[in-house]
């Protein structure tokens, strides 16, 4: 676990932004929801759960397996990362993901 510089708030090794105040570890600075989305396109989507227009919660980098040993932060270049276009419902809490569309 690392701790953002911002808010202080436990986040996850392999994890570029915090989940509480969209800190990129990367960029070293906060991130607004425009900068994060504004370089996809974005889909026209409906909660299945309750049928409220989705919003877009951006796109996050994930990773495949664990730190090995010793040497984890070397080895982490060799992992497999995915993208993926994250949504979310404001009425029932629902999460989608999607692959990127570009």
């Amino acid at each position: 676990m690392k701790t953002c510089p911002n808010c202080k708030s436990d986040v996850e090794d392999h994890f570029e932004l915090c989940w509480n105040c969209n800190y990129s570890f990367s960029e070293q600075r906060v991130m607004t929801t425009a900068e994060l989305t504004q370089t996809k396109p974005t889909r026209d989507l409906k909660c299945l759960r309750c049928a409220t227009p989705m919003e877009d919660s951006g796109r996050f980098k994930f990773h495949e397996g664990d730190r090995v040993g010793f040497y984890g932060s070397i080895f982490e270049l060799f992992q497999n990362r995915e993208a993926f276009d994250v949504y979310h419902c404001k009425n029932c809490g629902k999460v989608e993901f999607f692959l990127p569309m570009d």
